[in-house]
């Protein structure tokens, strides 16, 4: 999804949803439809793909302010879960992905009795999948999975993710830098929303302006403007 927007009707559906979140997380209102505002219902295949490429930062806006996500929002992404599970031989981070979104949905907007669970199919559909490789994954690499899986850089979602990189914080420090430096703007406002997530950076990295030099040189990606806005809210609220 490096490409511009204009190039395909997905990445231009991930990337107007992108867009609505980072509108959402701006004003804070609980109200507003992310999928509505982009023109996507849960019957748009295409929208539906690009929110399975969004994932839980889907209801991101409702997280961060604890106000309760939209109907149209919910059923969205509860829909891209159905449609779109993790094949058997999925990489680690997509069965990461798609646990978080399920685990999303069960908080923020948990079925009535009875009623089926989002993307159930077996009493294991919501164990946490293994985190073991990234204990031992060089700091590049570790830097990397963790951009891929900053939608679960989140308060009040613990996992076995978030115990990882809680445990190597100068890694994703060091990741950070490196991103930076490769001018790869998605990876580096992921690892820096991690950080803000957690906390424990080295008071040497200046997280705060490297994540404004991020969104300036990077924000042309609604994706980049996303992470760098949910980690200001995130050091916003551990600084209260």
């Amino acid at each position: 999804m490096d490409q511009t927007h204009a190039s395909s009707p997905l990445a231009g559906a991930v990337h107007d949803l992108a867009t609505e979140v980072v509108l959402a997380l701006r004003s804070g209102d609980h109200l507003a439809t992310v999928c509505g505002a982009a023109g996507i219902d849960e019957e748009n295949r295409t929208g539906i793909a690009a929110a399975r490429v969004i994932g839980a930062d889907l209801l991101l806006p409702s997280v961060l302010y604890g106000r309760h996500p939209h109907p149209g929002d919910i059923a969205v992404l509860d829909r891209a879960v159905r449609e779109f599970p993790p094949k058997p031989d999925a990489p680690a981070a997509t069965a990461w992905s798609h646990w978080h979104m399920i685990s999303t949905l069960q908080r923020m907007a948990p079925p009535p009795p009875g009623a089926t669970t989002p993307g159930s199919g077996s009493g294991t559909a919501f164990a946490e999948p293994d985190a073991a490789w990234l204990e031992e994954a060089p700091w590049q690499a570790f830097t990397h999975q963790l951009s891929v899986l900053a939608p679960l850089a989140v308060p009040a979602a613990p996992s076995a993710v978030q115990r990882a990189a809680a445990n190597r914080a100068v890694d994703l420090s060091r990741g950070f830098v490196r991103a930076v430096r490769r001018r790869d703007w998605l990876q580096a406002a992921g690892a820096g929303r991690w950080l803000a997530a957690i906390g424990g950076e080295p008071a040497t990295l200046g997280l705060e302006r490297g994540l404004d030099f991020v969104e300036l040189m990077g924000g042309h990606d609604p994706r980049v403007t996303l992470h760098v806005r949910a980690a200001r809210l995130m050091a916003e609220a551990r600084a209260r």
